[in-house]
């Protein structure tokens, strides 16, 4: 005969420290992006971008490890929007106006507001369209919009420009107001970007792209900030490419 009992009511109540893994990394990389608006805040800016690189890993590594565990949860989902809402676009927002924006005043704190309410409009909308399933063959393929991570990345440009000695934006704020603006408008615009999951490599192309890796794990370790500037340039080259498809399909 079966007992119950508290024993069983107990054993309702518990949960493997497995399952809490997934969330316990979204807060850790809270935390990271909170720590890079301190350093942002104490003029480290060097160490503030490497923190939103951090965060952006470990926003990747959440929803990898809750997957794999079969962790997924709604309270997760929530808790990784909200984190990314502070990592990518609160923390970029405000270590751009410190670094760059700062002598255009007002001015450019406004595109900082812009750039910041856009990733939280974009990552509402995600939300919401996430729970749809006319949306789920889309979302395996492309993405509406630039996604917020990706969007801090190109906001970033200017600042991985100026950390390498390529372009010193930090004397030219208004141009550097302009661009989080663009980057704003395409984070919440309806253009479909591609997701890293359709991306499909040519045969031919997997020697060099190994080669391209070496040269890049090189640059890494010596000139960190120019490989960070190129692949956002890879990046911008992929959306303007969407771009280009989407006016076709619209005037062809």
């Amino acid at each position: 005969m079966k007992r119950f009992g508290p024993r069983n009511s107990d054993s309702l109540d518990r949960v493997p420290v497995l399952q809490l893994l997934p969330n316990m990394v979204t807060l850790a990389g809270m935390c990271v992006g909170l720590t890079s608006i301190r350093f942002a805040m104490d003029e480290r800016f060097g160490a503030a971008v490497v923190l939103i690189l951090l965060a952006a890993v470990m926003d990747g590594l959440d929803g990898l490890i809750a997957r794999r565990l079969q962790a997924t949860s709604e309270i997760g989902a929530q808790l990784d929007s909200l984190s990314d809402f502070l990592c990518f676009g609160v923390a970029p927002a405000v270590l751009i106006y410190k670094f760059l924006l700062a002598p255009a005043g007002s001015l450019g704190w406004i595109f900082v507001l812009v750039f910041a309410a856009a990733t939280c409009l974009r990552l509402a909308r995600f939300n919401v369209m996430s729970g749809k399933a006319q949306d789920v063959d889309t979302a395996n393929t492309h993405f509406l919009g630039v996604p917020a991570p990706a969007g801090a990345m190109l906001g970033l440009l200017p600042a991985f420009a100026t950390l390498g000695g390529v372009v010193a934006f930090d004397q030219a704020p208004l141009v550097v107001a302009v661009w989080i603006g663009i980057v704003a408008v395409l984070m919440i615009s309806k253009l479909r970007t591609l997701s890293p999951k359709a991306i499909r490599v040519p045969r031919r192309l997997i020697g060099p792209i190994m080669f391209a890796t070496v040269i890049g794990i090189g640059l890494t370790f010596s000139r960190p900030w120019l490989l960070l500037l190129v692949l956002d340039l890879v990046y911008l080259g992929l959306v303007l490419r969407s771009l280009i498809e989407a006016r076709g399909r619209l005037f062809g």
